[in-house]
């Protein structure tokens, strides 16, 4: 971090960053951009553009509204933030060099990437549900112009991977990789989770995706197709426990390093609660010598257990961005294609005819699975599963499949999911 410190200070021009998705995560990136040597934010995109002068504003940022390309480029050449509701117009400039995606619309999300990579941009995707769908097209596409496409530092993916490569580079085995998550409800909705989003002053839909653990599958399946993990159950197995040293009674971890097929899981309620952790192996006996200094810390061996009490998405971001546009290095992206994907199960009784609402609505919740074991009779990915009508009754906490659903195949998340299941067998 000193060299990339010391770089990002020596640059001739800072690195000239778009954000597009002004919520919580997009604020903090804003100011982060604001305070980093060699980063400088120079516009913002939101679909609610008051917010985003609102955050240019919190910040002292000169910025000025522009609903045209001309006037976009005219006000980065003047030093102000270039603020608009276009987040198309914000990908396509010739004046941002990174663009990160931190808004929460999927098929939107993947078309700002897409035309952020086709225009010479480094890609940056804070937006967990297009960079799991869309990713193996928008990774395949980034390679052919040159650019770098990645998943964000600071949310859980990431740092689930910098640790992934810590202990890699020690010499131990992956045998896991682990979330860390605080409560589970599976039939969540935006109803019932409004006291709790409103004491976090998260979107209601946002925060029952958190709540009923779809988002915790996203991220997830994320790190099992940068990663060669998979899932043993759906869903993952999500035991709860009080700390984290405690799944090594809770995972037969013999049993899964014999399979060869490192997995991905999580524990409930555990702390460090908002964190993540790695179980690796070691036989070496100097190795495990030396480890029994911390018995009580990461295990009595061959397996250990190493944590990260926390993620701090926007500031941790910034490395994310310093090594795409200086190093040309990804973070994390999907080099195994769909290894997995999660899929939607119905929260209730659903009736044919009712329209699909997508993930943290009212009708479903996603479930991670591994894609080899469905290729022949295809579930819903629940990033796809948004105003798409039923064409059968779903019992509570079945699966919905392909076949179930009326959907248009031309609309753009459909056309952009087809293309990235397409590449899988050329990124794998």
């Amino acid at each position: 971090m000193t060299d990339t410190l010391a770089r990002l200070k020596s640059l001739d021009q800072p690195i000239r960053t778009a954000i597009i998705g002004i919520g919580s995560a997009g604020k903090g990136l804003f100011y982060q951009c604001g305070i980093t040597p060699g980063i400088k934010c120079v516009g913002v995109a939101d679909i609610n553009v008051r917010k985003a002068i609102e955050v240019a504003k919190a910040f002292d940022r000169p910025y000025r509204v522009v609903e045209s390309p001309g006037a976009l480029h005219d006000a980065m050449r003047q030093g102000a933030v270039a603020v608009c509701q276009d987040g198309q117009m914000l990908a396509r400039c010739e004046s941002v060099d990174v663009m990160i995606d931190a808004s929460s619309a999927i098929a939107d999300g993947g078309r700002f990437a897409l035309a952020a990579i086709e225009t010479g941009k480094d890609v940056i995707m804070m937006n967990a549900e297009a960079d799991l769908i869309f990713g193996p097209y928008l990774m395949r596409t980034a390679r052919e112009h040159g650019v770098v496409y990645t998943s964000c530092d600071g949310d859980q993916p990431g740092c689930i991977r910098r640790l992934i490569d810590e202990i890699q580079l020690w010499g131990f085995e992956l045998v896991m990789a682990g979330n860390i998550k605080g409560f589970l409800d599976r039939y969540s909705n935006p109803t019932k989770i409004i006291p709790e989003a409103d004491k976090r002053f998260l979107d209601y839909k946002m925060c029952a995706g958190y709540t009923d653990g779809t988002k915790l599958c996203v991220e997830m399946a994320l790190v099992a197709n940068a990663c060669n993990l998979v899932t043993t159950v759906p869903g993952m197995h999500g035991p709860r426990a009080s700390r984290v040293i405690e799944v090594f009674d809770l995972f037969d971890f013999s049993a899964i390093h014999e399979s060869g097929k490192p997995v991905v899981d999580y524990v409930l309620g555990s702390r460090p609660h908002g964190g993540v952790f790695v179980v690796g192996y070691c036989d070496n006996e100097y190795q495990q010598s030396m480890l029994r200094w911390f018995p009580s810390e990461l295990g009595k061996g061959p397996f250990y257990v190493f944590d990260r009490s926390c993620h701090i998405v926007h500031i941790e971001a910034m490395k994310c961005v310093a090594e795409a546009f200086l190093d040309r290095e990804p973070l994390l992206q999907p080099t195994h294609g769909f290894k997995t994907n999660v899929y939607a199960y119905a929260k209730r009784e659903l009736r044919k005819g009712e329209t699909l609402d997508g993930i943290g609505g009212y009708t479903c919740y996603g479930l991670i699975e591994n894609c080899s074991e469905h290729q022949h009779h295809p579930g819903v990915p629940i990033c796809l599963a948004e105003n798409v009508t039923l064409r059968r009754d779903v019992a509570k906490d079945e699966k919905i499949f392909m076949e179930d659903i009326a959907y248009d195949p031309d609309r753009l998340d459909y056309r952009l999911y087809s293309m990235a299941a397409n590449q899988v067998d050329a990124v794998s």
